[in-house]
């Protein structure tokens, strides 16, 4: 463990490897240096399925010259092949196509101080250890009455490290652990049994929800979904339970991406400005957050993590944006850009979340006579293009301000932007995911049934 801790290493292998694509003619270049370790024990049926440890060091090289760009990667962490890999490089770069954008970031928005965000637990498990989780969390499944079979139950443990080094001196080192806990259950008999889930992932070991209460709720959703019915197609109003309902928070993530809006393919094009929500709705995007699965203190390109709202007041107030699209906009990055050792800086979100709203999850379910609670989603019936939403669902049929009985095999369909209008948010926000939303409750969807 403490010689994953030293990242000096790393930090002069990305320098070396920037040295050498200056040498062989590169006017900016960046490298990347990547170390993981990982370790994960699933059980089934009380003994051991499957047993890994996984460890990788990974070097990526991007080049720029005469504004066209190339990335090259390696594992070979020697450092001899240094010259020749840049050289390659630079030979692909000359061969690629004009990139007026392209370009590493300007030096007043790299990151000079890197906050502490408290993303390393430096204590990391024993396989014994990951095995008595897994274990613990499968028997709590099994010992849920109407659960017929396990589906399995892991439990994994790993810490990541980056380093990211750039001709223009900035130099940036990050380390992050990784804690999880799953277990699937299977209720019922022949052609009627069902499956569910539940699964806990943080840094920290400490913040992991109990093995025993994950085995029990995944056994308890299996159970509640037996015996699920069809419904008549109608127009209802639909409630997402909060382990799904971040997806609709990453779909407006991903339509205003920039990337999408530089392509003109996205159905938020014209909207930045306008109101999309409800007044008082925010949805906010930080990488500062401490212990948060994708917090960092910069991004791909060096730039320092901010606090952004996307959503204020229900008003979309910005893109998501890396250097290369906010200069095609003629805007300013907002810092999101991610990057692997094969590829190009590109945006993306990172803790991203909608702030909860005033009602509990009752009040939204109580407040309606005939509706859909949502629980699962399949499928990816989403046009980013048009914002036509349409995908399978399962979930309880809500009767008189309840959920009554189990639904499944049912499609639900409508409009991303009247979906985003009509959504009143819960209070029952909870940070567990990368993306996090409370529950929340969308009026007038097609649910189409039989």
């Amino acid at each position: 463990m403490p010689s994953l801790l030293d990242q000096s290493a790393l930090a002069d292998l990305a320098e070396r490897l920037v040295s050498a694509a200056r040498r062989a003619g590169a006017d900016q270049a960046d490298a990347l240096a990547v170390r993981s370790v990982s370790l994960a024990v699933e059980v089934r049926d009380g003994a051991v399925e499957e047993s890994q440890r996984s460890e990788s060091d990974d070097l990526g090289l991007r080049v720029i010259v005469d504004q066209k760009q190339a990335v090259v990667s390696t594992n070979d962490l020697k450092g001899d092949g240094f010259d020749a890999l840049a050289g390659r490089a630079i030979a692909m770069a000359r061969a690629a196509p004009q990139d007026r954008f392209a370009g590493l970031a300007d030096s007043a928005q790299l990151a000079r101080a890197l906050p502490a965000l408290d993303l390393l637990d430096p204590d990391m498990p024993e396989v014994g250890v990951l095995e008595a989780r897994a274990r613990e969390a499968e028997a709590a499944g099994l010992g849920v009455a109407g659960v017929t079979k396990s589906n399995g139950a892991s439990a994994s443990a790993g810490v990541a490290g980056v380093v990211l080094v750039t001709s223009h001196g900035f130099t940036g080192a990050t380390l992050a652990s990784r804690h999880s806990i799953s277990m699937s259950a299977i209720a019922g008999e022949g052609t009627a049994m069902e499956r569910d889930y539940d699964y806990s992932s943080t840094l920290h070991a400490a913040d992991l929800d109990g093995p025993a209460v994950i085995g029990r709720r995944a056994g308890e959703r299996a159970v509640r979904r037996l015996n699920p019915r069809k419904v008549a197609t109608r127009r209802v109003p639909v409630v997402f339970d909060s382990r799904i309902s971040g997806a609709l928070v990453g779909h407006l993530a991903g339509a205003a991406n920039g990337n999408a809006i530089a392509r003109q393919t996205s159905f938020l094009r014209d909207k930045l400005g306008e109101r999309i929500f409800a007044a008082g709705i925010d949805i906010v995007d930080d990488p500062m957050r401490p212990r948060g699965l994708r917090s960092r203190p910069f991004d791909a390109e060096g730039v320092a993590g901010v606090r952004l709202k996307l959503i204020e007041d229900g008003v979309l107030k910005s893109w998501l944006l890396d250097c290369a699209t906010a200069r095609e906009l003629d805007l300013t990055t907002t810092g999101h850009a991610q990057r692997g050792v094969s590829s190009t800086p590109a945006p993306s979100a990172s803790n991203l979340h909608l702030a909860p709203g005033d009602k509990t999850p009752d009040q939204l379910i109580g407040e309606i006579e005939e509706g859909f609670y949502v629980t699962d989603t399949i499928g990816m019936g989403v046009n980013m293009v048009t914002g036509d939403y349409s995908r399978g669902a399962s979930g309880f049929w809500i009767e008189n301000g309840r959920c009554t009985y189990p639904v499944s095999e049912v499609t639900i369909a409508g409009h991303l932007l009247e979906m985003f209008a009509s959504l009143t948010p819960a209070n029952d926000l909870i940070f567990r995911y990368g993306t996090n939303a409370p529950t929340v409750r969308v009026e007038g969807l097609t649910v189409a049934g039989h």
